[in-house]
C-alpha cells in the first residue's frame, strides 16, 4: 500500500471525486464531517496543519485519512472539537495497519473522539465508546401535511407540540418554518444568540474564535452534492424564533449549531426546530438526522436509535505521545465521568451556569455607561 500525504484543499479534482465515491460505497462514511469540502474549509481556515493521507493500492485511491497535526507531530482528527464524526473514509474490505499509517502522516500521536465504530484498526487504541443518537428518516408520498407527519412519527410529543405552535402564532404572528434560509443576517443573529447561551451556561464560546465564524460563512455559500451548509429557520410573523445551521451530505444531515431567543423559550422552541427540520429533511432526500453525540432530554424523545462512536489515543512509541496522553487522557476521563452520572453532571451544570451568570453581570458592569462627573469619567 502506498500512501501520498495533501494539502485537503488542494485535491485534485480526481481525489475529490474518489473520495465521494468511496463516502456512496459506505453508509458507515457517508456523513458530511467526512466529506472532502468539510476537511478543506478546516485546511482554509485553521492554520496550516490540515492534512489528508491518501491510500493506494494498484495505484488506485482507496482510502482517505484527514487529520491535523503540530510541528512535534502531535495529531488531531480534523476539526476535533466541531466534527461529530471521524475516520479513515474506506472502500469496503480495506484493512491498514495503524502504526505504518502513523509514521506516513508523521504523527506521534492521533486523538479522536467520534471515531466511526466501524475503524477496526484503531480498535486497539479506543479508551471509550458513547452513543450517538440518530433519526432515521423516510420521505412518504402519502405522509400529508407537517402535523400529520408529527402525529404519525411522534404520537407522544403530537398534542403538546401543535399547541404551543398555535399559542405562539396567536401570541406574535403566524408561524413559518423556512429549511433552507439563505439571508445571511440570519446566520449572524444565530451565532450571536448560540454565543450568549455559551456564556450564558458557562461554555467556551466557539464563536469568539474568528477561524470557527469564518469556517461557519464559508459552509454557509457551499453548495454540493456532498456537502451543502443548511441555515433552517422558525419565524412567529417575522420574528426569528429559533435557527440552525448544519452541514448535510447526499443522505446524512447534521444537526451541528442550535439557538433561539431565550424570551422564547416557554414555547420550546429548540423542540420546535428539531421536529420541524426533521420533516423538511426526508421530504429533501436525507435519510439520517445525527444528532451527535451527548446526553439531552430532546434527544431521548427524538431518536430512532444509537451508533456507536469511540474516543481515544492511537500512538507510536515517543516521548511527546507518551506527554500528551497523560495530560489529555485524564481530562477527558474526568468529563466523561461526570457526564456518566446525573448526581455529578447536575451540579457541574448548576456551577457553570453560575459561572457564566457572574461572568455576563462583571461584562454589562465593565461596558455599562457611566454618568457625567463619576469617579471613572474624571480626568
Amino acid at each position: 500500500m502506498d500512501i501520498e500525504i495533501h494539502r485537503p484543499q488542494e485535491l485534485t479534482t480526481t481525489l475529490r471525486r474518489a473520495w465521494h465515491r468511496t463516502m456512496d460505497e459506505s453508509p458507515d462514511y457517508a456523513n458530511p464531517f467526512l466529506a472532502p469540502e468539510f476537511a478543506a474549509g478546516v485546511g482554509r481556515h485553521h492554520g496550516s496543519g490540515a492534512r489528508v493521507a491518501v491510500l493506494f493500492e494498484h495505484r488506485e485511491p482507496v482510502g482517505f485519512f484527514p487529520y491535523e497535526r503540530t510541528a512535534l507531530g502531535v495529531g488531531r482528527a480534523i476539526g476535533l472539537g466541531l466534527s461529530d464524526c471521524q475516520g479513515l473514509v474506506h472502500r469496503p474490505g480495506l484493512t491498514w495497519d495503524t502504526q505504518e499509517l502513523l509514521r506516513a502522516c508523521r504523527l506521534n500521536t492521533f486523538e479522536f473522539d467520534h471515531l466511526v465504530e466501524e475503524q477496526k484498526p484503531f480498535s486497539r487504541y479506543v479508551t471509550g465508546m458513547f452513543d450517538s443518537p440518530v433519526i432515521d428518516l423516510k420521505d412518504d408520498e402519502d405522509r400529508g401535511a407537517y402535523p400529520d407527519w408529527l402525529r404519525a412519527t411522534y404520537p407522544g410529543l403530537a398534542k403538546t407540540t401543535l399547541k404551543k405552535e398555535r399559542r405562539l402564532a396567536r401570541d406574535l404572528g403566524e408561524m413559518r418554518f423556512v429549511y433552507d434560509e439563505r439571508d445571511p443576517e440570519a446566520l449572524r443573529l444565530l451565532m450571536r444568540w448560540k454565543s450568549a447561551q455559551y456564556r450564558r451556561t458557562g461554555r467556551m464560546d466557539r464563536f469568539a474564535r474568528g477561524w470557527i465564524v469564518d469556517l461557519v460563512r464559508d459552509f454557509f455559500d457551499t453548495r454540493e452534492e456532498y456537502f451543502t451548509g443548511l441555515l433552517s429557520v422558525v419565524y412567529a410573523g417575522d420574528r426569528p424564533v429559533a435557527a440552525h445551521f448544519g452541514p448535510r451530505s447526499r443522505t446524512v444531515f447534521a444537526a451541528w449549531f442550535t439557538a433561539y431567543d431565550p424570551e422564547l423559550r416557554y414555547y420550546s422552541p429548540g423542540l420546535l426546530m428539531h421536529l420541524r427540520m426533521a420533516e423538511a429533511a426526508g421530504r429533501d432526500g436525507v435519510r439520517l438526522l445525527d444528532l451527535g453525540r451527548g446526553d439531552k432530554e430532546y434527544k431521548d424523545w427524538l431518536k430512532t436509535r444509537e451508533l456507536r462512536v469511540g474516543e481515544g489515543f492511537a500512538t507510536r512509541p515517543h516521548p511527546v505521545a507518551t506527554a500528551h496522553r497523560l495530560w489529555r487522557r485524564p481530562v477527558r476521563g474526568l468529563r466523561n465521568t461526570v457526564l456518566a452520572h446525573p448526581r455529578l453532571r447536575e451540579p457541574a451544570d448548576r456551577l457553570l451556569k453560575t459561572a457564566g451568570a457572574l461572568r455576563t453581570r462583571a461584562t454589562t458592569r465593565a461596558v455599562r455607561p457611566q454618568k457625567p462627573g463619576s469617579p471613572r469619567t474624571k480626568r
